[in-house]
């Protein structure tokens, strides 16, 4: 019993380090809620960013933000979009932390196990998150010519097939 002890330990730690998918989704209230959210500037201009998990990769989260302005400007009726300001921010990881230790001896019949727990190791907090935040402006017609320039339909079928 003593043997199993460590290993049910330390699967319980590593469950706790699962967390939840980043899911393209509106953000709950609150400052780490992960989703996204949008401002409106003017019409056909928009603030959007998008917050991603712990963990979640910033190219995702980067797309997410691609996605939701595609989003946005098919609803109000728009052909592309023109990313006319980004930026990246990062958070790190402020999880709790967990390290544990095993040890055992014995001398002669008499023989002794010990676990320790301590609390500044392993993070159970998932990983540091990012926030892809775009400044978008929308238009009608022929997709002027540029790299900042996406058509709002086809961001919707390659990226919101993935999501």
């Amino acid at each position: 019993m003593t043997r199993l002890l460590p290993i049910l330990f330390a699967a319980a730690v590593l469950g706790g380090c699962a967390s939840a998918p980043t899911l393209y989704q509106p953000a709950a209230a609150g400052r780490d809620a992960v989703g996204y959210s949008e401002y409106r500037i003017e019409p056909g201009r928009y603030r959007i960013t998008f917050q991603g998990g712990p963990g979640a990769p910033p190219a995702q989260v980067s797309d997410y933000a691609l996605l939701r302005a595609a989003d946005l400007a098919l609803t109000e009726g728009y052909d592309w979009f023109r990313v006319s300001d980004r930026f990246m921010e990062g958070r790190p990881d402020r999880g709790p932390r967990v390290s544990f230790g095993v040890g055992g001896a014995s001398y002669g019949r008499r023989s002794g196990v010990g676990v320790g727990v301590s609390s500044g190791g392993m993070s159970l907090g998932g990983g540091p998150s990012v926030a892809a935040t775009i400044e978008v402006v929308m238009g009608k017609g022929e997709r002027p010519r540029g790299a900042d320039v996406y058509d709002a339909r086809a961001i919707r079928a390659n990226i919101g097939a993935r999501s």
